[in-house]
């Protein structure tokens, strides 16, 4: 597996896997995981381009949505949420991170797309975000797709204690 670290973003080479440690992962506090479990009673809802209800959610407009449930005021884009928090690397992910992608093109430069990670575990990181038709899960490490437009990852503080 070869992974390069270039500039402020990861980058994979190839068709190569990262490589994910194989802990498994808690959320870290109960804001965080209450906020995990909530995003999941939103699978199915369709995706709608500039949603930011439960009648369609594009993929930011989720993630706003499901934090402003718990107090939170974000930016709408994905390009400006990717800009909040502290960023981390795959082999410090954790569940409630944000991890950031290009958007369709994977030629790009810029972010395009944001997800929620849910779980950490066996070496997949397994997340929740509006693409495609719904909201849905996926797990990265089996994903082509969001392997090659993987940006970053971005860590939240969610305040509260364990």
């Amino acid at each position: 597996m070869l992974c390069s670290l270039i500039s402020w973003s990861q980058q994979l080479v190839g068709d190569s896997v990262p490589k994910v440690d194989s802990t498994k992962r808690n959320p870290p506090n109960d804001k965080a995981e209450a906020l995990i479990n909530y995003a999941k009673s939103f699978l199915g809802v369709p995706y709608r381009y500039g949603g930011t209800t439960p009648s369609g959610f594009d993929c930011s407009g989720f993630i706003n949505y499901v934090f402003r449930n718990f107090g939170f005021s974000l930016v709408r884009t994905s390009y400006g949420l990717a800009e909040l928090g502290q960023t981390v690397s795959l082999s410090e992910i954790q569940p409630g991170d944000l991890m950031f992608f290009k958007g369709s093109n994977a030629n790009s430069s810029s972010v395009g797309h944001v997800a929620l990670v849910i779980e950490v575990a066996n070496g997949d990181i397994r997340f929740i975000h509006s693409a495609g038709n719904a909201v849905r899960i996926d797990n990265f490490r089996k994903s082509r797709y969001y392997i090659q437009r993987y940006v970053k990852t971005k860590r939240l503080d969610y305040g509260g204690n364990k």
